[in-house]
């Protein structure tokens, strides 16, 4: 048994502890925003944020986790996908397949509240999700739009 806090909400699970925080996630909550993508930590279209840091959610038994610690998943993020990010993304048409987007979007939104003006090569640095689309230039830009800092020098 675990209690965690996911969305704001103290939910206890019945589970192993070492099972994966995304497998918590999407089989025993429901929440399938958060996708399944390597396996190991590598891809990102697992991303959540743990206590406002963007972490990867396939790697991290459930025994890592504590009801004290804030678990946010995409479905968190905003309920009416109005956060800054979600606007950008729909503005700029960002994403093409869409699998790794919730992922993407977390790590973004992580980004810009640690970082709220960030330059290209922040952006670089700390997004470092896989697109197997190759939409990078695309989230480049709506993050900066996010940030309000499009075109802006990195």
């Amino acid at each position: 048994m675990a209690k965690l806090n996911v969305n704001g909400r103290v939910i206890d699970v019945q589970v192993e502890d070492d099972t994966p925080l995304l497998w918590v996630l999407r089989e025993q909550l429901e929440l399938t925003g958060t996708k399944y993508g390597c396996g190991i930590a590598q891809c990102g279209a697992c991303t959540v944020h743990v206590d406002g840091v963007a972490t990867r959610s396939c790697a991290m038994p459930v025994s890592a986790f504590d009801e004290n610690q804030k678990i946010v998943t995409i479905e968190g993020l905003s309920p009416d996908s109005s956060h800054p990010i979600q606007q950008a993304w729909l503005a700029l048409d960002v994403p093409q397949c869409g699998f790794c987007q919730s992922g993407m979007i977390m790590a973004a939104a992580a980004l810009l509240a640690a970082t709220p003006r960030p330059t290209e090569q922040q952006i670089r640095d700390e997004v470092t999700n896989i697109c197997r689309c190759g939409t990078y230039n695309r989230v480049l830009a709506g993050i900066q739009r996010a940030a309000g800092t499009a075109g802006a020098a990195g």
